[in-house]
């Protein structure tokens, strides 16, 4: 660039820069000219409104001296701290005492003082080397004299429901209130108990020996120990029992109902099934009725479990009965009434496989009504099982496997048999088979 054209951009750059500063400067000092404010409305200034009103006053300074000016509920409260919540009992049973029984070795009930609880023992047997097998008794002996009622369970080594209900029944008996002896045995066959057995160690099944043989066999020589010892000092005896190898009952009672003074034995037991059943030789049921001790089996729940239902529904009715025995005044409340069978049959499968039941304890069916299905788990084939008759399910087989001819449901008839089922033959002593009006069929007692 020449210094010609040098000398005219520095001097056109200079004359811009003197034309802008007049402009800036004009604007920041040059204001504009000021309005005049406006006047502030009459209303806002006047302020006489704002100013408290004056209240008639009621009371000199020397009455609120003498009499307290009126305390303002909305304005005044009393802060106190928080009341503790009191809990509400979950129950208004009355509980009765437990006690902690006296040991006794001598299995003498006419020694017993009044008003006690003692534990006695009776020799069930001996081991191989010998020794002497000792089973505990529980006694409650009451206050006043009365009758002895004797309560039996595990009579079969597996059934656990009757072994609660002891316990229950002789721990909540307040001797001050009874009025003679109860007599509670919660296992019978302590060798089986031993082994979750039905049975004695050699394989004998203890209720097909009753009243028993000093000379004879292991089960005979323990049944005649225990009829003598305990059973023929009871003026009544309630032997309480379960279903049999995966069986359960519907809560019963076995009775001989065309014996009077066992008839009389039923009606204390509130509103529990009643089937009409001599028993099946060598029970011990049928022993004590024979030696004239009325006697009834109670059957509820099945074996190996401990079922709340069954040993409260055994309890309450035990209870009840020591209130019509006038031993034990306890009141219960019980339904409908249930009724008495007469006769009743097992209803067998016709094919092996799993069963599954339809049908629940306790219902009633009507003849060719579906109770339950087997179905064989190989070729899927499926086979319904029916009932023969009208009546009633009183016991039934848990769902299992089962073989051909298996004892699936109890049904009792509510009608009279015309045709009953073919009796089943009798195979040895230890089959579980009973007598019920004149047809043979597998039972738990």
């Amino acid at each position: 660039m020449s210094a010609r054209t040098r000398s005219f951009s520095v001097a056109g750059l200079a004359v811009i820069v003197l034309s802008a500063v007049p402009f800036w400067f004009g604007h920041q000092f040059a204001a504009p000219p000021a309005k005049e404010p406006e006047p502030v409305p009459q209303a806002l200034l006047e302020t006489d409104h704002l100013a408290p009103p004056e209240w008639a006053i009621t009371r000199t300074k020397a009455d609120w001296d003498v009499v307290s000016p009126p305390a303002a509920p909305m304005l005044a409260f009393q802060i106190s701290p928080t009341a503790p919540k009191i809990k509400k009992p979950r129950s208004t049973k009355t509980v009765e005492p437990q006690y902690q029984p006296a040991k006794s070795e001598r299995l003498q009930l006419s020694e017993l003082d009044p008003g006690t609880l003692t534990q006695l023992s009776w020799k069930s047997g001996e081991t191989l080397h010998g020794a002497k097998v000792s089973t505990p008794i529980l006694v409650a002996k009451g206050e006043q004299p009365g009758s002895t009622l004797c309560v039996t369970a595990a009579v079969h080594g597996d059934e656990l429901n009757g072994i609660e209900s002891v316990r229950r029944l002789m721990y909540s008996i307040n001797v001050e209130r009874l009025s003679g002896t109860l007599v509670g045995v919660p296992i019978v066959n302590l060798q089986g108990f031993h082994r979750q057995s039905r049975y004695l160690a050699d394989r004998r099944d203890l209720n097909r020996f009753f009243p028993g043989n000093p000379r004879g066999s292991v089960a005979a020589r323990i049944a005649y120990a225990f009829f003598n010892d305990v059973v023929r000092h009871c003026d009544g005896l309630v032997d309480l029992h379960t279903g049999s190898f995966h069986r359960t009952n519907l809560p019963q009672l076995r009775a001989d109902l065309h014996n009077e003074s066992v008839l009389e034995l039923t009606k204390g037991f509130g509103a529990t099934t009643i089937l009409h059943s001599v028993g099946g030789e060598g029970t011990l049921r049928r022993s004590a009725v024979q030696a004239g001790i009325p006697a009834v089996t109670l059957e509820a729940g099945e074996p190996l479990r401990l079922q709340e239902d069954a040993v409260a529904h055994t309890v309450k009715a035990i209870f009840t009965l020591l209130d019509t025995l006038e031993m034990y005044d306890k009141r219960s409340l019980w339904g409908n009434p249930e009724p008495s069978y007469y006769q009743s049959a097992w209803v067998r499968a016709d094919q092996g496989g799993m069963l599954f039941s339809k049908i629940k304890l306790g219902r009633r069916v009507k003849q060719g009504d579906v109770l339950g299905h087997v179905t064989d788990p190989i070729t899927n084939e499926q086979a319904e099982v029916t009932a023969p008759f009208a009546g009633r399910v009183i016991g039934m087989a848990v769902n299992q496997f089962v073989m051909p001819g298996y004892a699936t449901y109890h049904l009792a008839a509510e009608t009279d048999l015309t045709d009953p089922p073919e009796a089943d033959p009798l195979h040895g002593e230890e089959v579980d088979l009973a007598i019920i009006d004149g047809t043979i069929s597998e039972d738990s007692e």
